[in-house]
Order: C-alpha cells, then structure tokens, then sequence
C-alpha cells in the first residue's frame, strides 16, 4: 500500500500532484454547474474545492504550485487580450464612450468604497483588503494579478484569496441584486424599454444597406460608376445592374443610363442621400435575369491575404465580382475598400458561378485550415507579453518601479496583437471553441493552485478570525457603486435597462449576471452592452489592483 500513500500524500510526487489536480478540478467543474435561485458559481467552484482539499493537508510542493498558478493565469489572461482585441479600441466609438465611462466610474467608485473601509477600520492589511474588493467585483484575473504584484514585493502575510473566496459568493448575489432593485427603484416598464429599443435600432446606422433603385437622375446619365461616386462622396458598391434586360456586374467603366435597374449596398447613415441622387426605389427579381449571377460567403483562411485592404484585392478589375459586405465576428460591415481583411472574416462576393469560385480559391475558403489554433502566435505573443510585464516603470513618487506582471503584460500584448496583429503578418484568428477551452484550462488550473495553497488557513480565517467581516465589507464594495452609477445611467444618461444590465454585468465581468440579464430580457441588448464595456474594465481590472499595491505598500 505504499503506492498508494505515495499518492495521496506525497507532495513532491507528480503524480500525486497531477491526480490532485484533476480531483479538484473535475469536482470543481461538476459542482459550479450547480444553481441556487437561477444562479451558479461556474468555474469559481474550484476554487472552494482546492480550499476544502488544502485545509484536509492535500498539498503539493510549493514551487510547482507557484508555476502552475503562474503558467495558468498567463493562458487565461492572453486569451481573453486576443477575444476582446479586436473591439477593444472600437467600444470607444459613439455610444460605446458613454457605457464605457460609466463602466469606468464603477471601477473607481469600487475602489474608493475599498480604501474608505480601509481607513475606517484600521485593522485589515491592504493586500487582504484588495482580495475582497477582487472576490466583490467577482474579477479573477485582477486577484491573480494582485497575487503577482504581492511576488513581486515580497509580501508574506496571510493569502489574499481568503478574502477573496469570503467575498465572491455574495458578490455575485449583490450584482444580480443591484440590477433587480434599480429595476424596481426606476418602476421600470419592459415593455417601453423594448419599444425604445427597436426604435434604437431602427436608427442603427453601423449596419449594411441594401436597396434596388431606378436610375432617374438625368444629370449622372452617360456618367461612369466612378464618376458617379466622385459626384455623389459617399462611399457604396454597385453590386448589379440591369440595363435593357441584361444583368451585368458593374464595374468603373460602367456607364449609367436613365431606368437602369441597380442593386446598391451602403451604410444605413448614407442610404437616404444616395437614393435621392440616383433615384427612386423599387422592387426588383434578380432572380429572372440572362446571365446566372450568384452571392455566397467566402471565408478568409489564407494568411498571405490577413492584413490587405480590400480595396488591394481588386475583386472587381481582376475577377469581375463585386464584394458587398464583411462579416465579421458575427456583425456585418460595409466593404469599403479600406477596410483591412483579417483570417476569419466571411466576404459576400456576388458573380457569375465561376468568376466567385476563383474568388474563393484566392481568399482560402477551407473551413479546416481554421480547425488548428495558430500556436506560434500565441507563444510569440506570452513571449513578447513576459518580456512587457518585467520591464520596470519608474513613477515620481513610488519607491518601487511598477511592472505589468505575468498578468498585465500578456494582457496588453494580446490586446495589441488581437487589434494589429495582421500589419505583422500574425494570424490571431482562433475559433471561439480553442479560445474558450484554452481560457477554461487557464483559469481552473490558476483557481486550483491558488484554493489549494490557501486551504490551510481558510477556516480559522472565517471561524476564528474577520471572515464574516470580509463578507460584510465585500457585499458593500459590489453594492453601493452599482447602485449609484446605475441610478445616474439610468435617470440622468436616459440608458436603456436591457443595456443597463449588460453595462452592470460587464463591469464585473460576470457571466452569471450576464447569464440572468439575457434571460430576463429576452433579446441581445445585454450581452451588446457586456461586450461593449468588458475589454476595458477587464483591463483596468487587472492594472488597477497591481498599481495600488504597488504605490501604497
């Protein structure tokens, strides 16, 4: 039976080690599915799991804890910087600005109810007091952050995560709360809020256009499509065009005669303006027509293609089809010709069968070459990520230069990468399932060391010392910005409830609130407005915990 004992209780033995592992995280896993009230823990369960089995003396050794945790945190956290890179810097555009200062203003307000706890009770050390506000706001990479940080200082005291894991359950309570009581303080009408919603996006002007228009414009007759364009300024494809019978696709030496039918493809905000130019609207079969025309989406898979214009391709001259919106991550965009093409994205081309067929051979159009996650640049990425977060930022003021860390440093890399990757020929594009199994093993292997660790210590902590405390103190640094911000977005910024629930979730970057938002609304506004603010307050997340302990300890 030695093996066995060697197994169970040998912490420099890697199998045991491995087999702790998976205990913890399995059982972990199985349990977080788990809802009370509509509500689940998810992956934060093996966290509690780990404590259970360190406080039962199932342990491993230190530094492989260490390297584990380290090594888990960095996959999560670059992940999550190549997901949310590519909107990062366009959640600022227009109505995206407003959600993201708001969101911005929980973050700050978070910590301010933090450091007024501190001061007020005196008796808690700061880096506990970060553990709660990072188990409150329900953000587990800004706690692996802070971990990092306290490496870095050398901090010995008691693990943050007790605070953290005290706080956590009622801070996914207390957001769901917050979101269910401004309702109720707000006397919120679902049905009006639905009726502005679809009258929000009614407006929308993001989107693709597409209309059929007679040509009726006697000064634009005998005028080449280019002419056409420079005339009117506004950009817009002529997909088709129908001139005495024949369907043809238009190309820039196409001349425009009076009742040519057209197919034209616009943004939503030039439609109204182009339609007045041309002519009237009308309605058109382009299905009875001499010439076999064809539209299909042709995925992009080549890497030589990643990073080129559109307008570069010369789809039009080269192949005579015309490429009338992009889609990408799910959401259409209007193919302007500067429009830069990335691995992943999917190409309306509407032509003759064979004309479109070339096509697709140019871009790639092979479902499986995106089946492989790229690794060389997610390696590259950790690299140059490492080499960022070691490098020392000296502030006037601060005895201790900051450094990003192996979480913030991966994060901005990645972040980067994602959004400008292309003008280094990195092919960033992973499927969402790669993306979210490598983020999952990230962080249930960071959870896992950092309940494991703190096991030994956690139920003295809650019987013995502040844990209900730490409960209390968490509950109020969720509640009291969620409240105030959300009143103010609410009454004085007139946002809308559904997106109101997606800024609150997001801001905590919480998928249980998100989870119970979209089930009560009913529609996408949620998760629009979670996925709107969470690049942001994922990053400041993850910075801000690291620089106040870094200035104040």
């Amino acid at each position: 039976m030695e093996w066995l004992e060697t197994l169970l209780w040998n912490p420099s033995s890697v199998a045991h080690i491995v087999c702790l592992y998976a205990f913890v995280i399995s059982v972990g896993v199985v349990l977080g599915k788990i809802k009370l009230f509509g509500v689940s823990l998810g992956v934060t369960f093996v966290l509690f799991t780990g404590i259970v089995m360190g406080h039962f003396g199932f342990t491993g050794d230190v530094h492989i804890l260490h390297f584990i945790r380290e090594f888990g945190l960095i996959l999560f956290v670059f992940c999550i910087g190549l997901q949310v890179g590519p909107s990062f810097f366009s959640s600022f555009k227009k109505g995206g600005m407003q959600l993201n200062l708001l969101a911005t203003g929980i973050v700050l307000l978070n910590l301010a109810v933090m450091f007024a706890i501190y001061y007020l009770d005196g008796n808690i050390e700061l880096p506990m007091m970060v553990g709660i506000l990072y188990g409150a706001v329900t953000n587990t990479p800004g706690l692996g952050a802070a971990n990092e940080a306290l490496n870095q200082l050398h901090y010995s005291g008691e693990p943050i995560a007790l605070g953290y894991a005290c706080a956590y359950p009622l801070g996914v309570v207390g957001i769901i709360g917050s979101i269910i009581l401004i309702r109720y303080l707000c006397r919120v009408n679902f049905k009006k809020e639905e009726q502005e919603l679809n009258t929000h996006e009614a407006h929308n002007k993001l989107k693709p256009h597409m209309m059929h228009l007679e040509m009726r414009n006697e000064a634009i007759a005998g005028k080449t499509l280019v002419e056409v364009k420079k005339f009117l300024g506004r950009p817009f494809v002529c997909s088709r065009i129908r001139h005495e019978g024949h369907v043809s696709i238009p190309n820039h030496e196409t001349v425009f005669h009076i009742g040519d039918q057209l197919f034209i493809v616009c943004s939503e905000d030039d439609a109204q303006a182009i339609a007045a130019f041309i002519g009237r609207e009308i309605q058109v079969d382009w299905e009875k027509q001499d010439m076999p025309m064809v539209s299909r989406r042709i995925l992009v898979t080549k890497s030589e293609v990643n990073g080129k214009k559109l307008g570069d391709m010369h789809f039009r001259s080269m192949y005579g089809v015309n490429v009338t919106r992009v889609n990408r991550s799910g959401m259409d965009l209007f193919a302007n010709p500067n429009l830069v093409l990335q691995v992943g994205d999917r190409v309306m081309v509407v032509g003759q069968q064979d004309a479109v067929e070339r096509v697709a051979h140019a871009l790639g159009n092979e479902l499986k070459r995106l089946d492989t996650p790229n690794i060389v640049t997610i390696f590259v990425g950790i690299f140059l990520g490492i080499l960022l977060g070691s490098l020392p930022i000296a502030f006037p003021g601060m005895p201790t230069p900051v450094k990003l860390g192996l979480a913030g440093g991966p994060l901005v890399v990645a972040i980067l990468i994602g959004r400008f990757g292309h003008k280094m020929h990195l092919v960033t594009y992973t499927t969402m399932s790669a993306n979210l199994m490598l983020r999952e093993m990230g962080i249930v292997l960071f959870l896992a060391s950092v309940g494991i660790e703190a096991g030994e210590h956690f139920v003295q902590t809650v019987v013995e010392g502040n844990g209900l405390l730490y409960v209390g103190y968490g509950f109020l640094i969720t509640v009291v910005p969620l409240l105030i911000v959300g009143l103010i977005a609410r009454l004085y910024c007139k946002v809308n409830y559904f997106t109101l629930m997606g800024l609150i979730a997001g801001s905590n970057t919480d998928p249980p609130a998100l989870a119970y938002s979209n089930q009560t609304a009913g529609n996408d506004a949620p998760a629009v407005g979670y996925s709107t603010v969470y690049p942001l307050t994922m990053f400041l997340r993850i910075v801000s915990g690291q620089l106040v302990l870094l200035a104040l300890m």
